[in-house]
């Protein structure tokens, strides 16, 4: 997926706004997809080193660097390997600040923390073997993927029928790429945490980059924030795939390709203005 030759104009002179003022700027992102290959295991996927160096020099440049991902915070921050970086896991609901050691968990959450966690306990694990689900354990979150299914389709169709039974239950049923997250709580997203993590640093410019339909939040929050003024500028940038959700186009001013693409918005964004 190729972005047009004005598509590529109109990305330079946004990068160039960002990098012409980094004490300003935020730059946000997921992880999966966007700057880690999508693999069969999610367990294998690793950031690889030419991201990790880059992501590791805009930290010393940038007012903020941080990560917005559906992985647990701690996950996330040793997944990518620089400690430097600010971590939004879960989707929002845990925060793990740079250098931190303590992961700080969304209020809201409230006493619901335990509610995925107790619907999915009651399911039947050899039903969800069968279907070809993989459970994952992510505290708040628990999500149901199928990769690795042998029947892909069987398997989206036993997830449907537990999402409609996690609906009834109570729990906020999220897709993705392959996969089905439950949630505790409504209001949390890659879109509020990306408007809370712009706020608490008061950047008047940012940029996000992501591939998933969870990353739809994140592009919408900054438009948001664009046309109420909280924002000058913002740079949202999608990363194209096969399993690119629908809406990501319209969404995001450019589609790079693949984590490469991506990889080569963030060189830019590090490069040396005078040199």
């Amino acid at each position: 997926m190729h972005a047009t030759a004005d598509e590529v104009r109109g990305l330079s002179d946004l990068l160039e706004q960002l990098r012409a003022r980094p004490c300003e700027t935020a730059l946000l992102c997921d992880i999966d997809g966007t700057l880690a290959p999508i693999v069969e295991q999610p367990e294998d996927a690793t950031v690889p080193v030419a991201a990790r160096d880059v992501l590791a020099e805009l930290s010393r440049r940038y007012l903020l660097v941080a990560c917005v991902s559906g992985r647990r915070a701690a996950d996330a921050r040793r997944m990518v390997g620089v400690e430097e970086l600010t971590y939004a896991g879960n989707h929002g609901f845990e925060l793990l600040e740079p250098g931190a050691t303590e992961l700080v968990a969304d209020p809201a959450v409230g006493g619901r923390s335990g509610a995925a966690a107790a619907f999915v306990g009651a399911l039947e694990s050899a039903d969800l073997d069968r279907g070809g689900l993989m459970l994952e354990d992510k505290g708040a979150i628990q999500a149901l993927h199928w990769r690795r299914a042998s029947d892909p389709e069987a398997a989206r169709a036993l997830a449907l029928s537990i999402s409609d039974a996690a609906q009834r239950a109570g729990l906020i049923p999220r897709w993705g790429r392959k996969v089905l997250e439950l949630r505790p709580v409504s209001g949390i997203d890659k879109g509020s945490a990306t408007a809370k993590l712009l706020r608490g640093c008061g950047a008047r410019l940012a940029l996000f980059g992501g591939d998933d339909a969870t990353d739809l939040d994140a592009f919408q929050a900054l438009s948001w924030l664009l046309r109420s003024g909280r924002l000058e500028a913002a740079a949202r940038i999608g990363v194209g795939s096969e399993e690119a959700p629908a809406g990501l186009a319209e969404r995001t001013d450019v589609i790079v390709d693949g984590t490469e693409g991506f990889l080569d918005v963030l060189r830019y964004l590090a490069e040396n203005r005078a040199a």
